[in-house]
């Protein structure tokens, strides 16, 4: 009788978490792997960055890029007036630069 208890009782260890392995599965599917994938886009569009794009910063500015460096970039608002950013803080590229920049080796 006791040996059956037992026997009953390793399934139901299974029963019990199989809830929370259903849960993490569900999260990592919903939450986790999108957001990585959101990440790793953006990290490749930042990396692409380059002189004479067009830019939105997370605060609305518009701008084109006038100089980029490894973590800060300037941008060319108007004819007069350039702002210096953090590259992490460009949002988005509205429109590539048709030249193709000359890297610096």
């Amino acid at each position: 009788m006791w040996l059956a208890d037992q026997a009953a009782g390793g399934g139901n260890i299974w029963m019990t978490l199989a809830p929370f392995i259903l849960m993490f599965a569900i999260f990592y599917f919903l939450l986790i792997r999108p957001q990585q994938k959101k990440q790793k886009q953006r990290g490749s569009m930042l990396n692409a960055l380059k002189k004479g794009d067009k830019v939105v910063t997370v605060g609305g500015m518009h701008g084109t890029i006038a100089e980029i460096t490894d973590d800060t970039v300037v941008l060319k608002v108007n004819d007069v007036t350039k702002l210096t950013f953090d590259r992490s803080s460009i949002n988005n590229v509205s429109a590539k630069s048709e030249t193709p920049s000359l890297e610096k080796s």
